[in-house]
């Protein structure tokens, strides 16, 4: 028995069966001082709200994910008491039934007006020849369509995400929001921290709702017809290079006609001439 139904079962005692205090205590095992303790504690009604309003909004995060976030903006405690409060609030991860059913956004998406300010991220699988699958982590700049990055490994890790970032944002810099699904690799430990190294929002959409991240999902599916879907791989170095010289191909020779038939770079090169200062975005 816990000692707040110990504490319940003395004060139902003495208040329906009109026992003293001390031969109440004596028959439920708890000392009276014990009983008589009022406690001290604040009740952390700022801290208890948010916790509800991030667990709301990040419905996939646990306490642990939780801690990092209330943290960021200000609200440092003890793990082991947001614990206590995440318990207390009766917030807990729920495990997914055999059907995926599509929930609303939690934040609101921000519009690029201009290069690098929005990078939109996702993954792609394939097959080898030999009917190994491994996978390719597209990066993809919003507004200008370019294409940042192609990495295709059997293993992609949020660590290894987070270093491929880092490669991007050491020559072009970092954009003022990146956009993702839901997926392990994005929510990760390592992501998240390294969000908070970069100070750069991510912005993650809806369960079900890809067209939220409708920029990469289209050129995953032009990426798939033009260039995975023409090729046989025989290992993962020769996948590499294919794909490698595709992406050259897409961002300086290929078409884009959103752009009016201009290639990303060339959208790129103008872009950059007409924003000389494009670290804004808009509120959709």
């Amino acid at each position: 028995m816990t000692p707040g139904l110990r504490r319940e079962a003395v004060t139902w005692a003495i208040r329906e069966k009109e026992y003293s205090q001390r031969r109440a205590c004596r028959l439920i095992g708890m000392d009276p001082k014990t009983w008589r303790y009022a406690s001290r504690r604040p009740d952390d009604a700022a801290g208890r709200g948010r916790l509800r309003e991030l667990a709301q909004e990040r419905r996939r995060f646990g306490y642990r994910r939780l801690h990092i976030l209330l943290g960021r903006e200000g609200m440092a405690m003890n793990h082991k008491k947001l614990f206590r409060l995440y318990r207390e609030e009766g917030l807990s991860v729920r495990k997914r039934g055999g059907r995926k059913r599509a929930m609303g956004t939690c934040s609101p998406m921000m519009l690029p007006d201009g290069p690098n300010q929005r990078w939109s991220l996702d993954f792609v699988s394939d097959a080898l020849n030999n009917g190994r699958r491994f996978r390719v982590l597209t990066v993809v700049d919003d507004y200008t369509r370019e294409c940042l990055a192609l990495v295709a490994d059997t293993s992609l890790s949020g660590e290894r995400l987070g270093r491929e970032l880092d490669r991007i944002g050491e020559h072009r810099g970092w954009p003022l929001m990146i956009v993702s699904d839901n997926g392990t690799e994005m929510t990760s430990n390592a992501i998240l921290a390294w969000q908070q190294k970069r100070s750069v929002l991510w912005h993650y959409i809806a369960l079900g709702k890809p067209q939220q991240n409708g920029f990469v999902e289209s050129f995953n599916g032009r990426f798939r017809d033009e260039c995975l879907n023409e090729h046989l791989f025989r290992n993962i170095a020769h996948a590499r290079t294919v794909i490698d010289a595709w992406r050259v191909d897409y961002n300086a020779v290929r078409p884009h006609t959103s752009l009016n038939g201009m290639t990303p770079e060339a959208f790129t090169q103008h872009a950059k001439k007409a924003y000389n200062n494009p670290q804004t975005l808009t509120q959709n």
